[in-house]
């Protein structure tokens, strides 16, 4: 399960950097929301891997760590989804407006010459 879970993390930030490198500002946008769900998903799964375990530890008496989930990296990786849509509604403002005065998508603002 681990060794699926690293593979789908590996391709997926590999996919983002190849985006990012693309020479159109929407696949670099892609590319970069890749990368964050990439490090979203790495960070869930630095929490152990667990399926049905409660994240809260209950009252009383003497607790067993092995029993529950760890809520840290929940709460950072929420956190994290709500900044990265707030930066990815800025990127597409700005590449909008970018489009609109320049009249191209082209990262460096200039069509290719054939």
């Amino acid at each position: 399960m681990e060794a699926i879970v690293a593979i789908a993390i590996g391709v997926m930030f590999g996919s983002g950097i190849w985006l990012v490198l693309r020479p159109r500002t929407f696949q670099v946008i892609t590319g970069l929301l890749l990368m964050s769900y990439a490090v979203n998903l790495f960070i869930f799964v630095m929490g152990r891997l667990w399926v049905d375990m409660p994240p809260i530890v209950e009252e009383g008496g003497l607790v067993d760590p092995a029993l529950y989930a760890d809520p840290l990296p929940q709460a950072l990786v929420l956190t994290a989804i709500v900044i990265g849509f707030a930066t990815t509604a800025l990127y597409l403002v700005v590449m909008i407006g970018s489009r609109g005065l320049t009249g191209t998508d082209h990262v460096d603002g200039e069509e290719p010459k054939a």
